[in-house]
């Protein structure tokens, strides 16, 4: 805490001139009547940032500095759009529609998402925030200053493969959709936004909600939900193109474009981009290359639209991490690793000269190599005055391998005979194999929307979705030193997998007094999965297991006074096994059950536009979240990896997660503009016992069972943001990120640990508007100002040593020290 005072008072002395941020307000009407239009769809820059009330006001309490555009659109009435310019002093409109008009995709976005009526905590984060974090790295990186997220990179510098955690949860916990559609993997429950490269420079808006949040298509949120939006309309014609260069020949190109609305009716929107850096990490390099496409036909009550994405990903593997003595420089530590044969000699003497940037991997193709081609067909459809209906058909085709040399290894495990010469027998050997994934995804969303234009008191959807994902697991030797009775591409694995995944929800506001509302949702899943076949352990792994999980979600809002409001809500969470828990479950486990959480969220919510401070004019907006989040039989992290980098986890009893979100905002006229996040939480395993080996390796389970940290769940993380504008059109900020110690596994160990850290960057952007082209923008980010050491993230595991003795092993990945990426855009 004391770090987090110093560090607020730090940027509060730096600010100099800061960025003025104040609020829009206005009233919609019908220009024909006169009268109010309540539930009106208010968006800035592309982003929905609310609706209108039963007075058809609106308020927006701060909009940032520079050309802005103000869209408002409402089902029945032509969308009306107009240039709002950001100031300190408070701006008040009176947009007028008129009827007639074509129905656009933000219905679509307003129906899937939370907002102050659901009674749960989220972030809102707009089209222009994604683009001022936006240098090429990875989607989770410009997520990093939302309430209770932490971020990592396996090759260090955010390019590539890269992780969330969000309240202590792994993406396997977060639900993450693009336009309603499932992104998260049906068997692994990860979202590889590795496979999506600049997926962030066709992004509208996103929504962060934590906890159980709203019902939503795909896996339950066990810690989080990632809601992103792609369904934009701009209707002039456009192009635009990016390009960045930095530190570890990082680069990034993209071009995209537009046609604007043509005809009234048809639009068409494209992106090229392409990414690659060496990364950080020796031998670490990521190629990325992905493009989008998009194309529209929209009416009076009908949009129509076609979206495909897809992203190309050839990237060095980096998931084993570095060994403990390359960050210490313990000699003694890595003389045990050399002694329990998890170095060799020569991979020791390269961890002495390559230190924290050392790779395991020397192989010139030990490679992951993936394409993931995603096709979305949105129809939105107005049924009258009141009704409209959101429909999705998706298809998402994955395929590619991991490619890795293996030394001395026994050819029985490959389906291969021994060789023999002469008197001579050959068991082992050197080979090269891959491992191959090749699947499809595919099915269909629907949500039918109640949103009444005379009288929004109630408010209501009913939806659900049917999906199907297949997918082939199998293991090629490409090359062999001594190939036996095998061929070219000899296949000693192969296992297939089927899951099917149906559900169905319904979800309703309802204003009962002009200062209370209330909320219900319900929601059934059922899911069906089944694998057949060997692994690359040559152990049979047929599973069949069947679901059907009952998730209601209730909560209440109340407005104590003006731009004040408390909220509280209770939901219910249920989802399956991930497939790593069937085939991979650690020594002496059970078969792994389905996981329950029972998730209870209160909060105070207070903005207000304009508050006379210290003589100034100062936006103010503060929130404070609690929750309390119970588990039944969670599957939490062991510390320990699978042959190609998943975690390892086992079920626990009975666990919670507790804790306390305050995220606030201060624009103080032109002074200064400082937002910040704070989370302080509490994340324990009841009645835990540890599991250790025994000399002959067999499983020992602790006589004590006792209350202990569940792994990867830090007590506390900030995040801090001051921005400023000392010139005309350059704009200036710091971002300060904390997150406190983290265990490696669930024994609480001082020896398996993740030590705190504290990393500060620095962005600028300078735009410029000349005659020739639109705008222009040069733009700096430097990563870890500060060049702190840190890690931020790691595994671990333990066997005895010839005596008995229990050995400890930890691996981690270490995060770039100071770097930069410096970036110029152009619009036309």
């Amino acid at each position: 805490m004391k770090n987090f005072l110093m560090t607020g008072l730090a940027l509060l002395a730096l600010s100099g001139t800061a960025w003025a941020q104040g609020p829009v307000s206005g009233q919609v009407t019908d220009a024909r009547t006169g009268s109010a239009l309540p539930g009106a769809t208010i968006l800035l820059d592309g982003t929905v940032v609310g609706t209108t009330d039963a007075t058809g006001a609106f308020l927006m309490p701060a909009v940032p500095p520079g050309a802005h555009v103000l869209r408002i659109s409402f089902l029945g009435y032509t969308a009306l759009e107009q240039r709002v310019q950001g100031q300190p002093r408070e701006q008040r409109v009176s947009p007028a529609l008129q009827p007639g008009g074509v129905l656009t995709g933000e219905a679509l976005v307003t129906a899937s998402r939370a907002n102050e009526r659901t009674a749960t905590a989220y972030t809102n984060v707009s089209k222009q925030e994604v683009a001022q974090r936006n240098f090429g790295q990875d989607l989770p990186y410009l997520l990093d200053q939302t309430p209770s997220v932490i971020v990592n990179s396996d090759a260090g510098a955010g390019v590539g493969y890269t992780d969330i955690r969000i309240r202590g949860t792994s993406n396997t916990g977060i639900n993450m959709t693009i336009n309603g559609v499932p992104l998260n993997d049906p068997e692994s429950h990860g979202s590889f936004l590795v496979n999506l490269p600049d997926l962030a420079s066709s992004i509208n808006s996103i929504q962060v909600q934590r906890g159980v949040g709203t019902s939503q298509n795909g896996g339950a949120a066990f810690g989080a939900s990632i809601n992103i939006s792609t369904l934009e309309m701009r209707p002039e014609a456009y192009g635009e193109t990016q390009n960045t260069y930095g530190s570890f020949n990082t680069w990034k190109n993209n071009v995209s474009f537009g046609t604007g609305l043509l005809n009234g009716h048809f639009t068409m929107d494209g992106r090229l981009s392409r990414i690659a850096s060496d990364g950080y990490m020796n031998r670490a390099s990521s190629d990325l290359k992905s493009y989008y496409l998009s194309a529209g036909y929209q009416q009076k009550n009908t949009l129509l639209k076609f979206i495909t994405f897809s992203g190309r990903e050839k990237t060095y593997q980096a998931w084993n991490g570095v060994p403990e003595p390359a960050i210490t420089g313990n000699r003694q530590l890595l003389q045990q690793f050399i002694d329990n044969g998890e170095l060799s000699e020569v991979d020791a003497a390269r961890v002495l000269q390559e230190g924290r940037r050392y790779s395991y991997y020397t192989y010139d193709n030990q490679t992951d190599n993936y394409q993931q081609n995603h096709y979305q067909l949105h129809l939105s459809q107005g049924l009258g005055q009141d009704w409209n209906l959101g429909a999705a058909l998706h298809l998402t085709r994955g395929f590619g391998y991991y490619e890795s040399y293996r030394a001395n290894r026994k050819l029985a495990n490959y389906g291969l005979a021994n060789v023999v010469l002469g008197d001579t027998t050959i068991k082992r050997t050197n080979l090269i194999d891959r491992k191959w994934l090749d699947n499809y995804f595919y099915g269909g969303t629907f949500a039918l929307n109640y949103q009444p234009q005379a009288n929004d008191k109630l408010q209501a959807t009913v939806g659900g979705a049917w999906n199907r994902f297949l997918n082939d697991h199998y293991g090629e030797v490409i090359w062999a030193q001594y190939t036996s009775n095998g061929s070219m591409r000899h296949r000693y694995y192969f296992n297939d997998a089927t899951k099917t995944d149906y559900n169905a929800y319904a979800r309703a506001t309802w204003q009962v007094l002009p200062r209370l509302g209330v909320y219900g949702d319900v929601q059934v899943r059922h899911i069906k999965y089944q694998i057949d076949g060997i692994e690359d352990d040559q152990n049979n792994v047929t599973t069949r297991a069947s679901y059907t999980f009952f998730n209601p979600k209730a909560g209440a809002t109340f407005a104590v006074g003006t731009g004040q409001q408390l909220y509280a809500s209770y939901a219910v969470g249920q989802r399956e096994p991930v497939r790593a828990d069937f085939t991979d479950r650690p020594a002496g486990d059970q078969t792994a059950k389905a996981e329950r959480l029972h998730d209870y969220e209160a909060g105070y919510r207070f903005s207000q536009p304009a508050l006379s401070l210290l003589g100034t004019n100062t936006a103010v907006r503060f929130e404070a979240n609690y929750f309390y989040m119970r588990y039944r039989n969670q599957l939490v992290a062991t510390g320990q990896l699978n042959d190609v980098g998943t975690a390892l986890r086992t079920n626990v009893a009975r666990s919670y997660r507790t804790g306390l979100e305050l995220t606030g905002f201060v624009s103080a006229q032109d002074k200064i503009s400082l937002s910040s996040t704070l989370t302080l939480s509490r994340n324990r395993i009841l009645n835990y016992r540890d599991v250790t080996y025994n000399a002959n390796y067999e499983p020992v389970v602790a006589d004590q069972a006792r209350t202990t940290t569940v792994s990867y769940s830090p007590s506390t993380i900030s995040a801090h943001t001051l921005e400023g504008q000392p010139l005309k059109g350059l704009r200036v900020a710091l971002l300060y990120k904390t997150v406190s110690r983290q265990y490696l596994d669930n024994s609480t160990s001082e020896d398996r640990r993740i030590k705190p850290y504290q990393v500060m960057d620095l962005r600028l952007r300078y735009t410029i508007r000349p005659v020739v082209v639109k705008e222009i923008e040069l733009g700096v980010l430097v990563n870890n100002v500060l060049n702190r050491n840190y890690v931020a993230n790691g595994y671990t595991y333990g066997y005895p040593d010839t005596t008995g003795e229990q050995q400890t092993f930890n691996w981690y990945f270490p995060q770039a020290t100071r770097n930069f990426l410096a970036s110029v855009g152009v619009k036309f």
